[in-house]
């Protein structure tokens, strides 16, 4: 045996997760700041990128334009809700959801199941309508899917991944891709250590399956105490892909069940 071949019972090389950055709430409102944030990541020599455009905003011609050049540039345009903020608290979940998690910008979770559908359609045609490629990939705000089922998502046949906080769902296959999701929108004291903590967590998980591991970045993160953090991650998980490369990859697959059922317990 040469000394290179590994000897009986050695364990195999891990291998470096997949890294899935996004960056959220793309926004008339917001783009200044996703300008800024774009330039970082083109520093870091950090691409694929997906951009989570918010469509029913106040796009205009030259909003829009901007767009399409991020596009033609390489970037990844994926569906964020339609107004990222509930309109309404549904319910005492949304009311905890909102207190403690997503403030006023978990839409979905207002909705009822053909509601959303109609809302995530809403979400696509607006993209054709204004000549943007058609995003494969929706994400719903704070990755609150809400109360529509896998089935229903497959039948819509709208998008063929939507994330949610714990996995992303092949619609067509209905197969949930497990990985976690690290976040840096430390924006109020109390927010630095709790989501230190989940990042480390993320961190050992994607450690121990090896698996994919999503990078969320929002507009403003890099004026938060967290920005030396996401840089050192950017630096560390240099195996950069968009989302597609879920389909094929072998991953672990999150537990059975609709994936409404994922959302609402995890995210």
């Amino acid at each position: 045996m040469s000394p290179s071949e590994p000897q009986a019972g050695t364990p195999p090389p891990v291998r470096d997760p997949l890294a899935l950055v996004s960056v959220h709430d793309l926004m008339p409102a917001t783009m200044p700041a996703v300008r800024r944030t774009l330039a970082l990541l083109e520093r870091h020599d950090v691409q694929p990128v997906t951009l989570l455009v918010v469509p029913g905003t106040g796009w205009d011609a030259r909003g829009i334009d901007e767009l399409r050049a991020l596009q033609r540039a390489g970037y990844v345009l994926a569906g964020h809700g339609w107004q990222h903020r509930a309109e309404r608290i549904r319910g005492m979940r949304h009311r905890l959801h909102s207190l403690f998690l997503s403030r006023n910008v978990a839409e979905h979770l207002a909705l009822d199941a053909d509601a959303i559908l109609a809302l995530m359609r809403r979400c696509r045609e607006w993209f054709e309508r204004h000549g943007l490629t058609p995003p494969t990939l929706y994400v719903p705000p704070a990755w609150a899917l809400g109360p529509v089922s896998a089935q229903a998502l497959r039948q819509a046949d709208l998008f063929r991944q939507v994330e949610v906080f714990s996995a992303v769902l092949d619609t067509a296959s209905g197969r949930l891709a497990a990985s976690p999701v690290l976040g840096y929108e430390a924006d109020a004291a109390l927010r630095v250590p709790v989501l230190r903590l989940w990042n480390a967590r993320g961190r050992r998980r994607a450690a121990a399956f090896a698996g994919a591991l999503r990078i969320g970045i929002h507009p403003y993160d890099i004026d938060h105490p967290l920005r030396r953090d996401l840089i050192a991650d950017l630096h560390h998980y240099r195996g950069f892909a968009d989302y597609g490369a879920l389909l094929s990859a072998p991953l672990p697959t999150a537990a059975s069940g609709t994936a409404s059922h994922t959302a609402q317990h995890t995210s």
